[in-house]
């Protein structure tokens, strides 16, 4: 029987509080868990909201082996030629629009010679951009993928708990996880669906948690009490880097387990002195 599979997945890095915490606790994740791949949702690492080729590459240097987008894919388009580049570890929402630019999956080598196929899917309920079906969209990814029994992970960047859980029983028992981003709070389920594939609603973020999903909470209190225009700057204070690990069965192609992670920020190390 082939080792199993072991995968980091970091919930969204949220500006510089959330670079600082992933650059200060990403050896300790390594350590601790010896992942093959490291996988980090980068849509908001741009103060907030987006992603620039800087920042993909700084990523890269501090122990993220790919990164996934969500809505804010677009916010910074000089990110565009990497998106379009077919060896660059980032890709953008699977169920954009087809005429949207970007390569829609990832395919990332693993150390056993197996690859690991990676797409995001855009949620549709309260969510601002459209996008077209998620659930249709899955199994037109599934079915584009030129292996037999291959080794999937599906992120689900959604506002609706319901819909994300959806997506899991949607795709249970034929994709080894499927993990929920955008909501920036971790959940207490993570765990084996019935089908054998890894779950969970919603892995966090890696920034500020003395915050409102990482915004300033004073300005989203005026602006939630008053109805008055409010700058969201991002917050500080409380940094977490969150996420889960998640461990594969090759032969099968599902899951052994899944356990939520959390490496709050040391402020007696660098950088947060």
């Amino acid at each position: 029987m082939d080792q199993p599979i072991t995968i980091a997945f970091l919930g969204d890095v949220n500006g510089v509080p959330g670079r600082n915490v992933l650059l200060q606790r990403m050896s300790d994740l390594r350590s601790d868990h010896d992942p093959d791949l490291v996988v980090a949702n980068g849509e908001n690492i741009r103060n907030g909201s987006g992603i620039s080729p800087d920042l993909f590459n700084w990523l890269m240097s501090n122990g993220v082996d790919a990164v996934t987008l969500g809505d804010h894919v677009f916010r910074d388009q000089k990110i565009l030629p990497h998106l379009e580049d077919p060896e660059a570890p980032i890709s953008r929402p699977a169920n954009l629009s087809s005429l949207a630019s970007g390569k829609r999956m990832m395919k990332l080598p693993l150390p056993n010679g197996r690859n690991l196929w990676v797409f995001t899917l855009l949620g549709r309920i309260f969510m601002n951009l459209p996008a077209n079906d998620p659930f249709a969209v899955a199994d037109e990814m599934l079915d584009s993928i030129p292996e037999k029994n291959p080794l999937v992970l599906v992120e689900i960047h959604a506002e609706a708990t319901s819909e994300k859980i959806a997506i899991g029983h949607h795709l249970d028992g034929r994709v080894a996880a499927v993990l929920g981003t955008h909501t920036h709070v971790p959940t207490a389920d993570a765990r084996i669906l019935p089908g054998g594939t890894a779950f969970m609603t919603d892995v966090g973020m890696c920034g500020p948690y003395d915050s409102v999903i990482g915004r300033r909470k004073e300005a989203v209190l005026h602006h939630m009490r008053t109805n008055m225009h409010a700058a969201f700057d991002m917050a500080s204070g409380g940094e977490s880097m969150c996420g889960c690990v998640v461990r594969i069965r090759p032969e099968t192609g599902l899951g052994i387990s899944i356990e939520r992670i959390q490496y709050d920020a040391d402020l007696s190390r660098s950088p947060f002195r």
